[in-house]
């Protein structure tokens, strides 16, 4: 596969993940974020959700959430989701503090709000330190590497220099956070990818491949380019 892609939602959990799992199993080079504070879980109501930090291992949260109530949780399908989400990662990975994972070629994201933070997101305190250690050299960096960029701290793709001019295609695909809705929305995701991956350059083919599976699928796109 010629890109490198990243799949984005709230909180790893449901969209992205299952975009993640289904792109990583066809061979794409593929990872997955949040852009929540916390994550979180459904619970016994809606005034109730279980909530962690990000990093938590989906391992941990499964045998939590076992523990707590097994009947609800595999009724509603978190165990299973979870179970799903541990075969491909150790945990839900927030997109703002994603500097050690280079940049990307692709961004999905299943959300405006979540389009919103990867492009307009605010700095979160371990980002900011992140940037001045860069400023000041005590984080060596080196540009010359094919994944290797500096300016990945920034938690948002708008609002900092681009220094690489290293571009980055942002598509928006508007997904109810629920099961059937998420698996909707990680095979429009795949078949937009294999379309990017055929053509020459994604530049100059984006709007038609956008339109075309507007017209296709009914659903409306979103999109925005940016740079590293």
């Amino acid at each position: 596969m010629k890109f490198r892609y990243a799949m984005v939602c709230s909180s790893d959990q449901n969209r992205s993940m299952e975009a993640h799992s289904l792109l990583k199993k066809q061979g794409f080079h593929v990872s997955s974020y949040g852009t929540g504070t916390h994550v979180k879980l459904p619970g016994p109501s809606l005034r109730q959700p279980n909530v962690y930090d990000f990093g938590t291992p989906y391992k941990l949260m499964f045998h939590d959430l076992r523990r707590k109530d097994p009947d609800l949780y595999k009724r509603n399908g978190i165990l299973p989701r979870l179970k799903r989400n541990l075969s491909v990662k150790l945990a839900p990975q927030r997109w703002q503090d994603n500097a050690a994972d280079g940049y990307f070629d692709i961004v999905f994201t299943f959300e405006e709000k979540v389009f919103d933070m990867v492009l307009e997101g605010e700095y979160t305190p371990e980002a900011r330190d992140k940037l001045l250690a860069v400023e000041v050299n005590l984080i060596p960096m080196d540009l010359s590497s094919k994944h290797c960029s500096p300016f990945i701290i920034y938690p948002n793709l708008h609002n900092r220099d681009q220094v690489l001019l290293k571009s980055v295609l942002v598509i928006n695909l508007e997904v109810k956070d629920n099961h059937e809705e998420a698996a909707v929305g990680a095979h429009l995701a795949f078949d937009l990818c294999e379309q990017i991956e055929a053509v020459d350059s994604w530049e100059d083919s984006i709007d038609d491949i956008l339109i075309s599976s507007e017209n296709k699928h009914r659903r409306k796109l979103m999109y925005s380019i940016s740079f590293y």
